[in-house]
């Protein structure tokens, strides 16, 4: 009895070490800058425990070796290799494309569907889905929908002028949340989430409840880093989510009698994708004996269906509602700016008959570098990364990294650094002026990332990020309230993307017309 208990706990040590020290000397053996690892947690102790963020972390590497063109970090026994130099950067992301195609950011999609999407698919599920779904975001559709987006906007500023109404603050980042929900519903679903009537809108607990780490969620994430073998095992999401979306797309589907309607929304051409039967393209991961790429081919069905959905989603909630809420909180604290920007909005209005439009929008262009340079104090997405697909030389540093190692590219970090940006935690929108842009290096400022795994969506974000914030401005002006922070805080338990923590709470003021 003794032994049969004995030996399984043996093999369990056994095994936990193995895991636990792994790789721990790859990047001494490589001569490459690290801080000295621990068993089992590496160097990410606080990131698995959730009292550092993804964006933290690599914030952190990025400025304590300021003579180092590249750090290495252990996630778990993983090596991962944080990237300080933008010519790195480009390789990476453009040039060797081919060696760093994967994100790495998805888990088992066997496990949970919903990660059989096209931001954490990798490989040719990436490929397929990237070149099919690349029509939907087009200037012409974006164009077309737009008047969806006027609809939404309206709402926006009833909703701004109602809170400006109430005493206290109005926390702009729940607004804008509220905003981008009524947005993702109206242009891809062709559904009313009446988010911003209802603050607990069926789609606003989605929301919510997407973006929650509890405790059980660190845990499972954690494990799930630590210990391979249980990658196979470990449903990392709450299930609501999985059962959501799924019945989400289901309804959508049937009440489209699984047919394009003529909306030429998102779920139409997923629907038209699934028609068309098999997605057929070249391989990026398998090639013939004469080194001709393997022909590959995938289904539009209603999981990969649901996973798009998803994506969808969970792509333009957190980031487009931070986005916009972050740069209302910056013109709050500069009311000259905000004023300046409040006059194009009049002026270009003007010549519309005071109404919203596509190319109104895009005139306004003061307000747009403001957008742009909220997003470089704080890009909702604080981190890039990619792994390597197969052996790779940096050939700046004659350094050879294994497959399966992932390079993070510390965004926040690059994007307020003093090197690139004077006085880089001052607000100053001038820096994306058409001259100042030129000027600056390409690779020091990727909010929407670059190269062919860059953002698919980031027209889209943007055009629907300007209306919302023009439609706010026009409307009401903001300034600090009494619990108003300077510096937000952020979430310590996010990932990938950063989540304010506490909201953003704002004083608004109806405009005199």
């Amino acid at each position: 009895m003794i032994y049969m208990i004995f030996v399984p706990l043996v093999l369990l040590a056994i095994l936990v070490y193995y895991f636990g020290t792994r790789n721990l000397d790859y990047w001494a053996k490589r001569n490459v800058k690290h801080d000295p690892p621990v068993f089992l947690f590496g160097n990410n102790f606080k990131g698995f425990f959730g009292q550092k963020s993804f964006t933290e972390v690599a914030n952190d590497l990025y400025n304590r070796f300021p003579n180092e063109k590249v750090v290495g970090y252990y996630r778990g026994s993983t090596p991962e290799l944080y990237i300080r130099d933008p010519d790195i950067v480009r390789n990476i992301l453009s040039n060797d494309f081919a060696y760093f195609h994967p994100r790495g950011a998805g888990r088992n999609p066997d496990v949970e569907p919903l990660l059989a999407n096209l931001f954490h698919a990798d490989g040719d599920l990436w490929k397929l889905m990237r070149q099919r779904l690349t029509p939907a975001f087009t200037s012409a559709r974006l164009k077309a929908m737009f008047p969806l987006v006027v609809q939404c906007a309206e709402r926006l500023q009833d909703v701004a002028r109602a809170a400006a109404a109430r005493p206290g603050a109005c926390d702009v980042r729940e607004l804008m949340a509220r905003f981008t929900i009524e947005f993702i519903g109206a242009c891809g679903f062709g559904v009313d989430t009446d988010s911003l009537r209802n603050e607990d809108s069926h789609f606003s607990k989605i929301g919510r409840l997407l973006f929650a780490r509890p405790v059980l969620f660190i845990i499972k994430f954690m494990m799930w880093e630590i210990f391979p073998p249980l990658r196979s095992y470990i449903h990392v999401f709450d299930r609501k989510l999985d059962v959501s979306f799924f019945d989400f797309v289901k309804n959508l589907r049937d009440a489209r009698q699984c047919k394009p309607s003529g909306r030429h929304d998102f779920i139409d051409l997923l629907l038209e994708l699934e028609v068309k039967g098999k997605i057929v393209g070249e391989s990026i991961e398998h090639q013939n004996p004469d080194g001709t790429p393997v022909t590959v081919d995938m289904e539009m069905d209603l999981k990969m269906m649901a996973a798009q959905v998803f994506i969808f989603f969970a792509a333009g909630f957190e980031t487009s509602s931070t986005a916009t809420s972050y740069t209302l909180h910056q013109l709050a604290f500069n009311p000259e700016l905000q004023l300046k920007i409040q006059l194009e909005i009049d002026e270009v209005l003007r010549k519309y008959d005071n109404k919203l439009c596509y190319d109104a929008v895009a005139e306004m262009t003061l307000l747009s570098m403001a957008f742009k340079e909220a997003m470089r104090m704080f890009p909702p997405g604080g981190v890039l990364a990619r792994v390597c697909a197969r052996s790779y030389t940096f050939p700046e540093l004659g350094l050879t990294v294994d497959p399966g190692v992932r390079v993070v590219i510390p965004l926040e970090a690059l994007q307020n650094d003093e090197k690139y940006f004077d006085n880089p935690r001052q607000f100053q929108p001038e820096r994306f002026s058409p001259e100042k842009v030129k000027k600056r290096h390409k690779y020091v400022y990727l909010p929407f990332g670059d190269g062919p795994r860059a953002c698919i969506g980031s027209k889209m974000g943007e055009m629907q990020s300007l209306a919302g914030l023009a439609a706010v401005l026009q409307a009401c002006s903001v300034a600090p309230a009494s619990t108003t922070q300077r510096a937000p805080s952020v979430d310590s338990r996010s990932n990938t993307v950063q989540v304010l923590r506490g909201g953003l709470p704002l004083q608004l003021t109806v405009r005199s017309q």
